[in-house]
């Protein structure tokens, strides 16, 4: 796993350029590490969220059935299924193998968040309607469990290292737990200015952080307490929407509304590095599972893949063993799974 170089030492990353999306892309996840390697999944205004190869950004084919903007993708554990929350009021279960549509939710409202829990029992969704829905994947038919708390659009959901528990935000700048045995929520921890939306909350590797994000502020949270351990306030014109903490906890990465891309050190709060490159809003940024590498979307329709520490552009050529079940297509061809 990369660790930061020392201050100042920094080169200048020369990011992969990944195309295929026709508008905003708004939402990035990786999935976990599999024997076949590690997976991309995006969302976009597009209405069509694609899956790449992780490590190296190469298309693996587009999930096609959403009539609207999909503002939401997750991978399961195992990469094997996706999940994708639309304009159109519906979440959609994917085979993310053949990209056959497994199941579609139908809701009355925008779906803005969407995601696994992390043995895959069970999904989330919410958006536009405040009301976050709980469904058994053993039962997908079966109606959902709905929890209300929220005031505001839900912007965010992330299941937390328990299964039993999971993490949600939005409009109303609370983070709220949940318990899903109980269909209860048992915490809630305001963040941010007043008026400041939450735009992102992740979960560390080791399960003990939360990195939450408004439009000026950094918050760093124990997991199980919701106590604010790390506190970072940054300029208002950034225009903040996306944070990602490395997997080892070294650095972090921030994307706004000022078209940069930042990278951080985490002990100090030191900018490494600023990145230029989009040609938009950044709306998402996360960095892989292995911390070789974060991926960011933007306005600008494009995904692009940076190295926290460069390396010579040859590494990043695709020479791994090709899984037996992720196959790569052209992208200029059929744009489907």
């Amino acid at each position: 796993m990369a660790s930061p170089p020392a201050l100042g030492t920094m080169r200048k990353s020369q990011p992969l350029l990944c195309r295929g999306h026709s508008r905003p892309v708004v939402d990035l996840a990786f999935s976990s590490i599999t024997p076949d390697g590690f997976f991309l999944i995006s969302g976009c205004l597009d209405g069509k969220p694609m899956l790449r190869y992780g490590s190296t950004g190469d298309w693996i084919g587009t999930f096609l059935g959403h009539t609207g903007a999909v503002w939401s993708a997750r991978l399961n554990s195992t990469a094997t299924q996706a999940l994708t929350g639309s304009a159109d009021y519906t979440a959609k279960l994917w085979d993310a193998i053949t990209g056959n549509e497994l199941h579609t939710f139908v809701q009355g409202r925008v779906i803005k968040a969407v995601t696994f829990s992390n043995n895959d029992k069970w999904i989330v969704t919410g958006g536009q309607d405040k009301i976050l829905r709980l469904y058994d994947l053993e039962k997908p038919t079966s109606p959902p469990v709905e929890l209300s708390g929220h005031n505001q659009p839900i912007k965010t959901i992330v299941w937390s290292s328990s299964s039993d528990l999971f993490f949600s935000a939005g409009g109303d700048s609370h983070l709220r737990v949940w318990d899903v045995r109980t269909s209860t929520q048992v915490k809630v921890c305001g963040l941010g200015e007043p008026g400041e939306s939450i735009s992102s909350v992740e979960l560390s590797s080791d399960g003990k952080l939360l990195t939450c994000c408004t439009a000026s502020q950094i918050y760093f949270l124990n997991s199980s307490t919701l106590e604010i351990t790390k506190h970072v306030s940054l300029p208002k014109n950034l225009g903040l929407e996306s944070v990602s903490l490395h997997p080892n906890n070294t650095m972090y990465v921030a994307g706004g509304s000022d078209f940069w891309v930042r990278v951080y050190d985490f002990k100090s709060d030191t900018e490494l590095e600023l990145h230029k490159g989009h040609h938009g809003p950044v709306h998402c940024i996360k960095f892989s599972p292995d911390g070789e590498l974060f991926a960011s979307g933007s306005e600008d329709g494009t995904i692009r893949l940076w190295q926290p520490v460069p390396k010579p552009y040859e590494l990043w050529q695709f020479g791994g063993k090709e899984s037996n079940n992720h196959k790569p297509t052209d992208p200029n061809g059929t744009p489907s799974i």
